[in-house]
């Protein structure tokens, strides 16, 4: 069966990539990320996913980084406290329509594979996105070979970042660096 993977990073594509080639699923990439800060970082992670994409011959779209997305999604005070639901669901959701757009029954993400996501939020989310846009999503906890995932991608020398992606769970010697 067809499935269109939301990839959030390259470390985080190792562990789902595997179970979902051994289930006899065809794998295909989407690298939307607009929560990514800065550009640089942008930059940085779709390297390191390209070099992975590379290796396991999968097919990744990558989509203009439109970082105006994610902050219009979170535009007010209340917004922001809400963040990573509504920028699961904004990167749901594009995957999803991308899926549907090109003729995949199912789609699924990879920010299932960390152990520093909210799992049933984002079942939750992608259920309820699949079933509005009218496609299946997904979902299996890949939390399980995070752990190797991590150790193999050090191993190959993959950039392993050290925080989400968007501007406001950087830490705060990230941010100095990138504000100097």
């Amino acid at each position: 069966m067809d499935i269109l993977l939301h990839i959030c990073c390259g470390p985080c594509l190792i562990y789902p990539f595997s179970r979902l080639k051994d289930q006899g699923f065809k794998i295909s990439g989407f690298y939307y990320n607009p929560n990514i800060y800065p550009v640089s970082e942008y930059h940085r992670r779709v390297e390191a996913l390209k070099i992975l994409s590379q290796e396991f011959s999968l097919v990744v779209e990558y989509p203009e980084h439109e970082e105006n997305d994610f902050f219009q999604a979170i535009n007010t005070p209340e917004l922001l406290l809400g963040r990573c639901a509504i920028c699961w669901s904004l990167r749901l959701r594009k995957t999803a329509r991308q899926a549907k757009q090109g003729g995949f029954k199912v789609f699924s993400t990879t920010l299932l594979a960390s152990p520093y996501q909210n799992h049933e939020l984002l079942k939750q989310l992608g259920c309820q996105i699949g079933q509005e846009v009218g496609i299946d999503f997904y979902y299996e906890d890949f939390r399980l070979g995070f752990k190797q995932a991590q150790i193999e991608a050090k191993r190959q020398g993959i950039y392993r970042q050290k925080y989400c992606g968007c501007k406001y769970s950087m830490p705060p010697r990230i941010m100095e660096r990138n504000e100097a």
